[in-house]
């Protein structure tokens, strides 16, 4: 009799998880989530992410339930669990999804080890997590492309597998479970107030949602601060609650379909340089010897939404309250730092880490480096001055007022130009002056990389 274990890691669905499927053609599977001790103590650990983390798996263990089985659910070093869960059930196989961190390429490699100890064998499946696996396309003469564009062509030509059901039933031997701890006991501390829920339920109805109504109008609203006209997928994506092979399939050919895709293939672009280049997760993907500023209190100003520019302010305030923030924020407050500050893209990268629910070391990382000019960009002095970002992206002043009720009131002009604000006007709103001349400040830096 053939015994499976399915092992969970980013995959925390049941439609179209290849892992689940193989796991699921034996005579019995075994589903198992791993709380990964070595993550629980890392930088992953924060939580908000915690909390989705937690939504996902309790309704991950509903629907595996209503298939007939389960989920089993352990705490350790995931090589041990799985070894020991394997001798319990005398599983022959496992089955895990391809990951490209240097955690999961380390896991895969334990696992691999203490499963042939036990002639248990290793089965790891790749486009679960992404559309295209990491280091499937390359270029001549290289292992990963190092732009888009040309990746983006061989992405949008090459054979994709294509998306499958849910099993319609699941038989799992008689084993214990576990159960879920609580959220305060794995990551302390506070939620930000307006946090997103997780789960694949959670997902399915986003995803049908965003297919039928919203994708549609994306490439007209994608960019638009205050209409929030993006799919709001990232975090589902991040823990695998949405399969994107599902979503580029189910999307349509219209303009809006098509551009929804092109950023599904910046996913899986971003994972193909990490899996090549895993160093990047810390250090610059283009060595450019910039020698960052050290000012502890404009960082401080910037994670708190206190800079006294109120694009920059509303996007990190919008990144606190809801553990998540809007692409053309993001990019317009990493710009911030990064060259109208002048500090370390990794200060910026951490923090967004710290509090993003879809926080995802390729993604991440790789997005920072990009609006830093250490990563793929091929214009590294490229600078999204605040004043002409809100003008173009907020054009009503709706989003800056949105995060910034302090600023309700004031006239549009006003909000995208923070040096019109009144001095007594400012002070008895409560909000500081700018902490920087931000035209004065982007010359100096144009001028520090030859550019002025």
């Amino acid at each position: 009799m053939r015994t499976a274990i399915c092992l969970f890691t980013r995959d925390l669905r049941i439609h179209d998880n290849p892992v689940l499927l193989a796991a699921a053609a034996a005579d019995r599977v075994v589903p198992l989530f791993v709380l990964d001790d070595a993550v629980l103590a890392g930088p992953f650990n924060r939580p908000n992410r915690m909390a989705f983390l937690l939504d996902c798996l309790r309704d991950l263990r509903r629907s595996l339930r209503e298939l007939g089985g389960g989920l089993v659910v352990r705490r350790g070093s995931p090589s041990a669990e799985v070894a020991a869960l394997a001798d319990e059930v005398g599983a022959t196989e496992v089955h895990v999804a391809a990951d490209v961190s240097a955690h999961a390429t380390a896991r895969a490699n334990e696992l691999r080890q203490v499963l042939a100890e036990r002639s248990c064998a290793l089965h790891v499946h790749d486009a679960v997590i992404t559309a295209q696996p990491a280091g499937f396309l390359t270029p001549a003469g290289n292992d990963h492309f190092a732009v888009f564009t040309p990746y983006f062509r061989r992405w949008a030509e090459a054979p994709m597998r294509r998306s499958a059901a849910a099993p319609e039933r699941l038989r799992m031997p008689d084993v214990r479970t576990g159960t879920l701890p609580a959220r305060a006991d794995l990551a302390p501390g506070d939620l930000s107030p307006r946090l997103p829920s997780g789960g694949e339920t959670k997902a399915r109805q986003r995803m049908r949602d965003w297919l039928a109504d919203g994708v549609a109008g994306y490439v007209e609203g994608h960019d638009d601060l205050a209409a929030d006209a993006t799919s709001r997928l990232s975090p589902h994506l991040h823990f695998g609650c949405a399969s994107p092979v599902e979503l580029v399939e189910r999307a349509g050919r219209g303009e809006g379909d098509q551009a929804f895709v092109r950023q599904l293939a910046w996913r899986d672009f971003h994972h193909q340089v990490l899996a090549a280049r895993p160093e990047c997760s810390h250090r610059d993907y283009r060595a450019r010897n910039y020698r960052w500023r050290d000012d502890p209190q404009a960082l401080r100003a910037w994670q708190e939404g206190r800079t006294g520019i109120p694009i920059v302010d509303a996007g990190m305030r919008q990144l606190a309250e809801e553990g998540w923030m809007h692409n053309r924020a993001r990019m317009i407050t990493a710009s911030f730092l990064t060259k109208t500050l002048y500090l370390d893209w990794r200060l910026g990268a951490r923090h967004f880490f710290d509090l993003l629910v879809d926080g995802d070391i390729a993604n991440n990382d790789m997005n920072w480096q990009w609006v830093a000019g250490t990563g793929t960009d091929s214009r590294p002095n490229r600078v999204l001055n605040p004043t002409r970002q809100a003008t173009r992206y907020d054009p009503a002043g709706d989003y800056i007022r949105r995060y910034l009720p302090e600023l309700d009131g004031l006239p549009v002009g006003q909000l995208h130009e923070p040096r019109r604000i009144d001095p007594a006007e400012r002070a008895r709103r409560g909000y500081p002056a700018p902490i920087v001349d931000v035209d004065d400040a982007n010359a100096e830096f144009r001028a520090a990389r030859g550019k002025a």
